[in-house]
């Protein structure tokens, strides 16, 4: 089937070469590519419908016919944090094969169809990065290999997809449809083919079988490498285990030290600065924020943090010109007036000088002194828990939790972790069991199977 590095002209489409790119797109330009072997298109346009003729697809369609092996190769160039679709062969609304990258989420998605209904498989990988890549997705059956730039990244075993096409498909480069999915960028050898293994027609010097007197010497000095290591843990651990012996007949009680100070086991305290109530447990130190009762205050009044108290309290709010004020706020009017218990006091205060033009003042929100434009108002002790983020915006900060936890009870300043497990909220497939971690999880194999990649096992 395969000549050298050449292929059977029969076995394979040069997408590029059959949409006649050169001469027909409205909306592509050709450019330099990442080498001058095959042309090369700039795809920027969003106003463009780039498609197969009929007897492309035609083609397309016998060529898939009833074949369980099958590649998609393409060297790209992506417009750093864009998204778009690289490859779409589908009918109406259902893809066959579509290849997406996301450089929002930084992702690689593939979408097929199995018994009838849609699937998609999900790669974390940022290929929208501004830089070149070679991609290629080979199919075998159930078997997923996905390479970039010659290096296999990931290996699935998924559900066949299915390959006999209807006479309706349609192939699309760089947009899902008509209307979604513009990729934005450079793509260059973009190529099906219908081989085993056609990712080699890319990267050739992956495909060694033997190894070459070089490697065997580099593995030779490895395992000789590896003993001595091996010598050398072998003697430490006799030395650990003597050390163990002598220390059996000895209690030691584990403790927590925190802040220079030493709490033994069991033992409990209140961090004040940032509202926990933490326990030692056999010199681990675990801490868990205080919960705070619902707080429903009354018409006339509004929540609001206070100095040395972790839960917010009812305090009584003001009212000028139509604005509710809360505890502590201030309103500039022809002087600057705050809410204390209920009524607006005067300020006497002067505001500092400012080192800006009068264009770069701002008044902050609920603030009667300006300040320069990009001042920070987290520096100013804005308070956010351990599991948020003080965020500065143009008049304020406020508080934004971190990745992959959630405010409690509304209040961002205060975040608890998502169990992405069981909001199913994860990419984890058969064979695995999902595991909750703090801001994150994992995928853990069931037993009798081993790992395939981060999300799946086999």
């Amino acid at each position: 089937t395969a000549v050298g590095f050449g292929m059977d002209p029969d076995l394979q489409i040069d997408i590029i070469t059959e949409l006649d790119l050169v001469n027909t797109t409205f909306g592509v330009t050709q450019v330099s590519g990442l080498h001058n072997a095959s042309k090369a298109f700039l795809f920027q346009d969003v106003e463009r419908e780039i498609h197969a003729a009929p007897h492309v697809n035609e083609k397309l369609i016998q060529l898939f016919r009833n074949k369980s092996e099958f590649t998609f190769l393409a060297t790209l160039q992506q417009k750093a944090s864009t998204s778009g679709v690289i490859l779409s062969i589908r009918e109406l609304e259902h893809s066959y094969f579509e290849l997406e990258s996301s450089g929002l989420r930084d992702e690689i998605r593939y979408h097929y169809r199995f018994n009838g209904k849609s699937r998609t498989e999900v790669f974390p990988y940022r290929l929208a990065d501004g830089q070149w890549h070679k991609i290629a997705v080979s199919l075998s059956a159930s078997h997923l290999l996905l390479h970039v730039d010659c290096n296999r990244i990931y290996e699935r075993v998924i559900d066949p997809p299915e390959t006999n096409l209807t006479p309706e498909t349609s192939l699309w480069l760089g947009q899902r449809n008509r209307k979604r999915g513009f990729f934005k960028g450079v793509i260059q050898d973009v190529k099906v083919i219908f081989i085993p293994n056609g990712y080699i027609t890319q990267c050739p010097n992956l495909n060694r079988t033997c190894p070459t007197c070089s490697d065997f010497l580099s593995l030779v000095q490895g395992i000789m490498d590896l003993q001595e290591l091996l010598a050398k843990m072998t003697a430490k651990l006799n030395y650990a285990e003597t050390r163990l012996t002598q220390l059996e007949d000895c209690h030691c009680e584990k403790t927590c030290q925190v802040n220079g100070l030493i709490y033994r086991d069991k033992d409990s305290w209140v961090e004040d600065d940032h509202c926990r109530n933490c326990t030692c447990k056999s010199g681990v130190v675990e801490c868990r924020r205080m919960s705070c009762p619902p707080l429903e205050c009354p018409p006339d009044a509004l929540p609001v943090h206070v100095e040395s108290q972790c839960c917010k309290v009812c305090k009584a709010k003001c009212i000028y010109g139509g604005k509710v004020l809360a505890e502590g706020q201030r309103v500039l009017t022809k002087s600057c007036r705050e809410c204390r218990n209920g009524v607006l006091v005067k300020v006497t205060e002067t505001c500092p000088p400012l080192n800006c033009s009068e264009d770069d003042h701002v008044l902050p929100e609920n603030q009667c002194c300006s300040v320069c434009r990009g001042h920070n108002f987290c520096a100013e002790g804005h308070r956010c828990g351990e599991n948020s983020e003080c965020k500065n915006w143009n008049t304020k900060a406020t508080c934004e939790c971190k990745n992959g936890y959630l405010s409690v009870q509304g209040d961002s300043a205060y975040c608890e972790d998502i169990d992405e497990c069981a909001a199913k909220m994860h990419y984890c497939h058969a064979n695995t069991v999902c595991v909750n971690l703090p801001g994150s999880y994992r995928c853990d194999c069931v037993a009798g199977y081993v790992r395939v990649d981060d999300f799946s096992c086999t």
